[in-house]
């Protein structure tokens, strides 16, 4: 995420006990977030610095051009690839949208010539890493595939 923010003093604690706790982080290494893949493998789950809990999905506007062109030398143009990959997202997330707005997720889209994404947050204590641990559990369950 792109955004300016300023980290949790309670962030490198937390961190170390989710990285301790739960397998599969993508780069343990990063000092801004850990970055889970999702059971939906078009989902991420990642936890901010600033203590914010992210479900996202989203698609890449290159691959979505290939995608899309199916090998033919046809050229989308720029506002049919937008129409196509918001399509695609809403496909994506409409599924899961009303069980996380009404567990007091926000929605953000963000769309730009790179990609196109759904972000949905919520803000989280780092004092309470039990409470922590199984909201990131009940996504894992939410997003397996059924």
């Amino acid at each position: 995420m792109s955004e300016s923010f300023t980290p949790s003093t309670l962030w490198p604690e937390a961190k170390n006990s989710l990285v301790k706790e739960i397998q599969g982080w993508m780069d343990i290494h990063s000092t801004d977030a850990l970055t889970l893949p999702l059971p939906d493998e078009d989902w991420l789950l990642e936890i901010t610095a600033e203590g914010k809990l992210v479900c996202m999905a989203g698609y890449d506007m290159e691959d979505m051009k290939s995608m899309l062109s199916d090998g033919t030398p046809e050229d989308l143009g720029t506002d049919e690839l937008a129409k196509q990959a918001k399509f695609y997202l809403q496909q994506t997330v409409s599924k899961y949208r009303p069980k996380l707005m009404h567990l007091g997720f926000t929605e953000r889209i963000e769309m730009n010539e790179s990609h196109v994404a759904a972000y949905y947050e919520r803000p989280v204590d780092f004092r309470d890493l039990v409470d922590l641990h199984q909201q990131i559990n009940t996504c894992l369950t939410w997003f397996s595939p059924r």
